[in-house]
């Protein structure tokens, strides 16, 4: 098992630097890249200044299905000059529709990479993510900004709480999994119980792993008043680990907007890469 189709999504306005890392990390891996480049359409003028305006919207939406246009031409140039096999889609949508539009994309890749650029581009990373997670389902791997993007990790942290989505997580790993040396399955003030984490928290887990041929360990950690995320990227520095992987949007998509959560803050603030499957 192995991940052949990697996709790369990247707005018009943005610059190359994800473009070209995830030509690198392709041709590493003897991956094909699938390349989707947004245009974000500005919604049409409603209301008393409709009319007023329409004529300059006309106009503005045509400059930016030009520039689509032409960064097509450039990725394609990029791509050119790459020892790569890799397609590219351009869409020009509005912002509501753009994670219907990335999921339908992503439904044929393997595995998405999100480097540093759309990460800190607001407005198009949570649609983004969505498309991924809830209408495709495909892990995505979310990258520091000091990181170049890679398929190898050493020394692997899952932050583990026995749900579905860590479950998910942990299985579209494997591939990093089993090439790793080390993993620590970090559990965060678990629960014994046959109907809380198991007898012994971890245990099932490690077990799992170690026919993969892992080298396991298993951590339960006490919060201490800290939050879940604060508390996992503690850990994950202190044991210097390469990536971590875990279960995405755990709660309601709803409640992690209004409340904040594990997924947000790994998300916005990553120590180290990040692997995220629903």
């Amino acid at each position: 098992m192995s991940y052949k189709t990697i996709l790369c999504v990247i707005s018009a306005s943005q610059g190359d630097n994800d473009l070209k890392q995830a030509l690198t990390l392709c041709e590493q891996n003897e991956s094909h890249l699938a390349v989707q480049v947004l245009g974000i359409a500005a919604p049409p003028p409603v209301g008393t200044y409709a009319a007023t305006v329409s004529e300059t919207w006309a106009v503005e939406r045509q400059a930016d299905i030009e520039r689509l246009s032409q960064r097509v031409k450039e990725v394609n140039e990029i791509i050119a000059r790459a020892q790569v096999s890799a397609d590219v889609d351009s869409v020009f949508v509005e912002r509501t529709v753009v994670d219907d539009v990335v999921g339908r994309r992503a439904r044929y890749a393997d595995l998405a990479v999100i480097g540093a650029d759309l990460r800190n581009n607001e407005d198009l990373r949570g649609p983004v993510l969505n498309g991924l997670f809830f209408h495709a389902q495909i892990p995505a791997m979310i990258f520091p900004d000091d990181r170049p993007m890679a398929l190898v990790a050493s020394n692997i942290m899952i932050a583990w709480d026995c749900r579905l989505e860590a479950s998910r997580a942990v299985h579209e790993a494997r591939p990093l999994l089993a090439a790793a040396g080390n993993v620590h399955v970090v559990m965060i003030d678990p629960e014994a119980g046959e109907r809380a984490d198991g007898e012994e928290p971890g245990a099932d887990l490690a077990t799992y792993l170690a026919r993969l041929g892992a080298k396991v360990t298993v951590e339960r950690v006490t919060s201490s008043g800290r939050s879940v995320a604060e508390t996992l990227q503690r850990r994950a520095q202190d044991m210097q680990a390469d990536l971590v992987v875990m279960g995405a949007y755990g709660h309601s998509r709803l409640r992690e907007r209004i409340f904040g959560g594990v997924t947000r803050s790994m998300i916005e603030e990553p120590a180290v890469p990040v692997f995220m499957a629903r």
